[in-house]
């Protein structure tokens, strides 16, 4: 992949293996219809791996809900075709939220199939690591279905830990983020 600059912050034009020309992108309440359109063209697979459970479609609440984010504990970007939000195929989805009361951040990503295997899972989880960073949380995790091989090599490619959850068939990836402190520079000398 090749990414251009000279766009506005979170924003970047990605050429994908295959030749394929995408906007990653923060998302837009106009991108609500094209997500739902975007839906009816994945793979019952790849809903259950996200969801876990099959969804026929993606509500017009959930849709809103999604493509309107709260910029202080939320963070969203699309990877879309090159077009005005809202006319624009979008072909993954990847969100942060930050738990209430906590410095930890809940991650989910979602590619279709028409372009997973092209890095494009790598670069959207690297951005959402660098937003984490960005805002000085300790944690990013996510709860990823035990056969979603896929994800969990991508996962511990980036340094994320597996742990086990309660529920049977899935395994939670975390990534610390949280730096120890440095060291101090110069030992203290005591004066006598």
């Amino acid at each position: 992949m090749t990414a251009r600059n000279r766009l506005p912050p979170w924003h970047e034009e990605i050429r994908l293996a295959n030749g394929r020309q995408v906007l990653i992108r923060p998302i837009r309440p106009a991108d609500a219809e094209p997500l739902r359109a975007a839906f009816a063209l994945l793979e019952p697979d790849e809903v259950r791996q996200r969801f876990l459970y099959a969804k026929p479609e993606l509500s017009p609440e959930t849709a809103s809900r999604l493509t309107q984010p709260n910029p202080k504990s939320e963070f969203v970007l699309v990877a879309a075709e090159p077009l005005t939000p809202g006319d624009a195929l979008v072909g993954a989805v990847s969100r942060a939220a930050v738990l209430p009361g906590t410095r930890h951040a809940e991650f989910h990503i979602l590619v279709s199939h028409y372009v997973a295997g092209m890095g494009l899972g790598r670069h959207l989880m690297r951005r959402l690591v660098r937003w984490a960073k960005g805002k000085r949380l300790d944690r990013l995790y996510g709860d990823v279905l035990e056969e979603n091989e896929p994800m969990l090599a991508l996962a511990k490619s980036l340094g994320f830990q597996r742990e086990s959850v309660e529920t049977p068939g899935m395994v939670r990836v975390s990534l610390e983020l949280k730096r120890s402190p440095a060291p101090d520079p110069v030992p203290s000398i005591p004066l006598g």
